[in-house]
């Protein structure tokens, strides 16, 4: 059985979706303000290793991912490049999803910009203030509609947040997002009020934009419904983010957003966060210059836990190429066999292959343990490839495709 850790329960648990093998997957994308890196691929990569290893175990999984294509840094940045809207996010879309067909990441069932959105925002946030959950509130000039977390029981749940710390002042945030990591302790916006200069949308709430923090819990909700058996994103999404996408959906329909939650780990460079103020930004396409294949880059992303931090150098990379190139090597060489008959040695070996990564990846998806045993398994088998009879490689050939449907990165 697949167990996976909750960040909800903060337990490994089994996983189970609320219909028999059917499973409703939503994952954070990007904001299309600027170009992903391989920061954000990383934890694109552990989702798709997720979706890929439960199709392996027979599950049909429905994915969908947000792109968020209308807020205030969007808007900002277009300004900066003398660019409209559209066009900055529709450029930095297109180079996105070409780098996840360079990373063999499965493209979703609902790639959603917020934009296509607004409507469902704007039935969300008239259901919240009907039921007291959001208010109106003048800011600058603008009417804004807020959510009062305090109205939501057990607010702060996904991120375990001590609401008995909630300042007894009234405090509002007016802006989409707010830097660093520690929580907004006040109101929250959901709508932005129209203003000069603005992106705006005509609706029966008024004329506006849906603020980031309503996005997805509109893009979801429009498109899976009120429940989903797995939510994804970064560790960094813990922050704010995804209980806010839960109180909203909860919100207004009374009912448990996701069965589970997973969250992955930062990828740092050199041992610092990546920042473009430090020069220390890697795009696919810097690694590919330097001579990685997008196999390499794929592998390093997924060999560690995705739970875990984990540290990029280049020496890094290439020390996991060698190990990633060893492998496809030593599978190549497996292909010819040289005897006619099955030993029992080769034999225990080959049915350890499929046994043993199944293992790790129901683990949490353990992959650099599953990794590790087939590389000690295959090193074996080449060891033995002079008893290796035609039956056997193929057995050994059907178990490392099979697999490889999830890792993709050894054929």
């Amino acid at each position: 059985m697949l167990n996976l850790y909750n960040s909800l329960t903060r337990k490994i648990e089994p996983f189970k979706p609320a219909e028999d093998m059917q499973v409703k997957m939503y994952t954070c994308g990007p904001s299309t303000y600027q170009r992903a890196h391989i920061g954000n691929y990383r934890t694109f990569l552990f989702e798709d290793v997720l979706q890929r290893y439960m199709e392996y175990l027979g599950y049909k999984v429905t994915r969908l991912i947000t792109l968020t294509d209308v807020e205030d840094k969007a808007i900002a940045q277009a300004k900066k490049e003398n660019l409209t809207i559209e066009e900055l996010t529709r450029k930095n879309e297109a180079a996105f999803f070409q780098d996840f067909k360079l990373l063999k990441i499965k493209p979703p069932d609902y790639a959603v910009r917020a934009s296509s959105a607004v409507d469902q925002a704007a039935r969300l946030i008239a259901q919240l203030l009907e039921r007291g959950y959001a208010y109106w509130y003048t800011y600058r000039g603008e009417k804004n509609a807020c959510f009062d977390p305090l109205k939501f029981t057990g607010f702060g749940k996904l991120a375990h947040l001590d609401v008995s710390k909630w300042p007894k002042k009234k405090r509002r945030f007016h802006k989409d997002t707010y830097p660093g990591t520690p929580w907004n302790l006040g109101d929250f916006i959901l709508w932005h009020g129209c203003k000069q200069g603005d992106v705006c949308y005509q609706t029966p709430i008024g004329s506006g934009r849906p603020a980031w923090n309503i996005q997805d819990a509109a893009i979801v909700t429009k498109h899976l419904g009120f429940t989903v058996d797995v939510a994804c994103g970064g560790i960094d999404n813990l922050v704010r983010h995804h209980d806010y996408t839960l109180a909203i959906a909860e919100a207004v329909s009374g009912k448990q957003f996701s069965r589970h939650w997973l969250h992955g780990g930062h990828l740092f460079v050199d041992g610092k966060k990546m920042s473009k103020s430090t020069g220390n930004v890697y795009y696919p396409s810097d690694l590919l210059e330097k001579g990685f294949s997008d196999e390499h880059l794929r592998f390093f992303l997924i060999y560690g836990h995705y739970r875990e931090k984990l540290n990029f150098t280049v020496e890094k990379l290439a020390e996991t190429s060698r190990k990633l190139d060893s492998l496809k090597n030593m599978v190549k060489e497996l292909q010819e066999p040289k005897s006619d008959n099955s030993n029992p040695k080769t034999g225990a070996l080959t049915r350890s292959i499929v046994s043993d990564f199944e293992s790790a990846m129901n683990n949490d998806l353990d992959v650099k343990s599953a990794f590790d045993s087939l590389y000690e398994t295959i090193y074996e088998l080449h060891k033995a490839r002079e008893l290796l009879s035609v039956k056997d490689v193929k057995n050994i050939l059907n178990d490392l495709r099979r697999i490889d449907s999830v890792l993709q990165c050894i054929f």
